[in-house]
């Protein structure tokens, strides 16, 4: 397999979809990993392995329609394998293993499905102190933008999930790329007040547009840098109310196809009457509960 990912939006033809059998029980309080999933198990409305394997279904239905090539990991016991996301992701022709969070590590070896067909000189494994997650990893063709978490409270939270020293080490690994660092503000506890991933308040769509949450972020340099990246007219700001349910969190099959969750009434309705996209609704409201939605389920292998 020669991979091939510089952006998030050109052309789909490979992706691994994550894995929605065998989830196991319903976490407790303390076996959650971030603020959605507390919520959810705290009131009750932590979703069912029969609603979270409908939902994926239609996505990867939606996958299929556009003929992209859909591999699953195996399915580990009572093991949720949702997130392909954070696992992995693919920069250029390179796959980085992510160094996830220790109770998250047995995912791995799920995996082996696809690193069968990758050379090995393409799989680049992290040292250990550097800790990124693929929902923290966004790219923009010569730019790779990281969210990270860089205060001295780093270890206590649960949230912060990206490091300074994993910024450093990709930007050593892809010289000839710029990479731009985030710091996102983190809460364990109130989604409302913290953002898991940078992809949760920012993700580029189209060729030249993106969706924000400027509250997510640390710093309003780093808001003012994408708005002179990106210019005013081609972001749509979101609310926190928009951010708590990921409305950013989208997923990209082409420059002008996207999937969107079918609650975001206000994001699908611009994306079709003002810039003209193809916008796939499919439910995945009961996903969210967990704390990521479309792109965070998804591990994109190849793109024109």
């Amino acid at each position: 397999m020669n991979l091939h990912v510089i952006d998030e939006t050109s052309t789909l033809r490979a992706v691994v979809l994550g894995q929605p059998g065998s989830i196991g029980d319903i976490p407790t309080i303390d076996q959650t990993f971030d603020a959605k999933s507390y919520e959810s198990v705290l009131n009750g409305t932590y979703p069912t392995e029969e609603s979270i394997y409908k939902e994926m279904s239609v996505f990867e239905k939606v996958l299929l329609k556009y003929n992209v090539q859909v591999f699953r990991p195996w399915t580990l016991e009572n093991c949720n394998q949702v997130f392909a996301r954070d696992v992995a992701f693919v920069i250029d022709d390179k796959i980085i293993n992510s160094n996830i969070i220790p109770d998250r590590e047995d995912e791995k070896e799920a995996y082996e499905v696809v690193y069968d067909q990758i050379a090995y000189s393409k799989i680049f494994n992290l040292p250990e102190k550097a800790h990124v997650e693929g929902g923290d990893v966004v790219l923009f063709g010569d730019k790779v933008f990281v969210g990270l978490y860089s205060k001295p409270d780093y270890p206590q939270l649960k949230t912060a999930r990206t490091n300074l020293y994993a910024f450093h080490f990709l930007k050593e690994l892809f010289p000839q790329k710029t990479f731009i660092p985030i710091e996102l503000k983190k809460n364990d506890f109130d989604p409302r007040k913290g953002v898991l991933h940078l992809d949760c308040a920012f993700m580029p769509i189209g060729t030249d547009k993106a969706i924000i949450y400027k509250d997510g972020f640390s710093h309003y340099k780093n808001y003012q840098l994408i708005v002179d990246i990106f210019g005013e007219n081609n972001l749509f700001e979101i609310s926190q109310e928009e951010m708590y349910f990921m409305t950013s969190n989208i997923f990209s099959i082409s420059p002008d196809i996207v999937v969107s969750e079918q609650n975001f009434k206000r994001l699908n309705h611009h994306l079709e009457q003002e810039w003209g996209f193809t916008v796939e609704r499919i439910p995945y409201f009961e996903i969210s509960k967990m704390g990521g939605l479309l792109r965070c389920s998804t591990l994109p292998l190849i793109r024109n």
